[in-house]
């Protein structure tokens, strides 16, 4: 104890994944409370058992597997009829046609961002990536020796970009900026408007744009969501997406694209029917819902800005308010050891003294979360000053 806080070791989150955070936090959860653990820290959707995927996915991957026909070696660059199958999917959004040499297929979507910084870097280049932000770019950034300039995202605006900030940290070699919608961790959702001015951006500055979509189409207010390959013809653009956030499937990543899970991609893609990605985006309103209405009961947390899409949402703590917590690190261990419940400390993803919280959760699990949330900040408040 240091001050009236605990004293926690941990990389910041350019050394250490948000898995690596939270299996530290796991640590700390105290075995003789009789409190069930639950964890609101990571967007993994199979946890809880009103996520599942769809039949044809599953059906799809059965089918490809039994067929003794992908057990070989796929192209390094993914099988034909996959590639064809994505450039397809995406084209549906885009008033131009994408074809199967403009796809890159990758074992999920961090083995993507590290090959699109690999294909960005040069000897002194930069990049701009968000802040706050996924931490698998700085990792991969620092890799491949690219030097790391953050632009901020704006709370009070919806996390939007801060353009102003993005002309003044570009030079001569910067080699691209990350744009990430639906948001992760923020949960914005950018409008057509401001992702145009985006892309006229990046176009003034010369550079292409990383647009991570992982999350594209888990849409849950009103901004609908509009792919940043619209804007191809302004400024080149580099698309990142993943089956595992739309589809529920985050486990289907291998050690590399296995071959069968390939093969399924254009059966799962042509014949999943709207009916299960509305399921699932009524899930997520319901659960978004309740986590909104009961964050604003909790004292010493705000969150600026209802989620529009994605899975989760930052909220901001109010650490003079507490009494013996000294910042979101702090904050996150002592949830865990005294009420089992695992969210991610804002400092993870570049923010500090905030904090991520996941809402893709059952209902009763996501309530009882937020219940022990409250009753954590209330024990710990500061005593009100009452006036003479």
């Amino acid at each position: 104890m240091e001050n009236g806080t605990v004293n926690h070791e941990m990389e910041t989150a350019s050394t250490i994944t948000i898995k690596g955070i939270l299996s530290v936090l796991m640590q700390n959860v105290d075995e003789n409370n009789c409190k069930r653990l639950i964890s609101l820290g990571m967007g993994d959707p199979t946890l809880y058992s009103c996520f599942h995927t769809s039949h044809v996915a599953a059906e799809a991957v059965v089918e490809a597997l039994q067929s003794d026909q992908f057990n070989g070696y796929s192209p390094t660059v993914g099988l034909p009829q996959t590639r064809r199958a994505i450039a397809e999917y995406l084209s549906c959004d885009l008033a131009y046609k994408l074809s199967s040499d403009d796809v890159f297929v990758t074992s999920g979507c961090t083995q993507a961002i590290d090959v699109a910084l690999a294909m960005l870097a040069r000897p002194a280049a930069n990049i701009l990536i968000p802040r706050p932000g996924f931490p698998i770019y700085e990792l991969c950034a620092t890799f491949r020796h690219l030097e790391i300039r953050y632009f901020n995202l704006l709370p009070e605006k919806g996390w939007e970009v801060d353009l102003d900030l993005v002309e003044a940290l570009a030079d001569q070699n910067t080699v691209g900026i990350v744009i990430i919608n639906p948001g992760n961790p923020c949960g914005n959702v950018y409008s057509y408007q401001h992702l145009k001015k985006i892309a006229e951006t990046a176009e003034k500055l010369k550079i292409p744009v990383v647009a991570d979509e992982v999350y594209g189409h888990l849409v849950l207010g009103d901004n609908p969501f509009v792919p940043m390959g619209v804007f191809g013809p302004i400024v080149p653009v580099l698309t990142l997406g993943s089956l595992s956030k739309r589809w529920i499937v985050p486990g289907w990543r291998l050690g590399g694209p296995a071959t069968f899970i390939q093969a399924a991609v254009p059966r799962i893609i042509e014949q999943t029917g709207e009916g299960f990605f509305q399921k699932i985006i009524n899930t997520l309103k319901q659960t978004l819902d309740i986590c909104w209405d009961l964050i604003k009961e909790i004292p010493c947390i705000t969150c600026p800005h209802k989620p529009q899409g994605s899975m989760a949402v930052m909220i901001k703590l109010n650490v003079s308010g507490l009494e013996d917590i000294g910042d979101d690190i702090d904050f996150c261990f002592r949830l865990a050891k005294e009420e089992s419940v695992i969210i991610l400390p804002g400092t993870a993803v570049g923010l500090k003294n905030w904090v991520r919280i996941t809402f893709i959760a059952d209902p009763h699990s996501l309530k009882e979360a937020l219940g022990r949330l409250k009753t954590f900040c209330k024990r710990h408040s500061k005593p009100m000053l009452q006036p003479y």
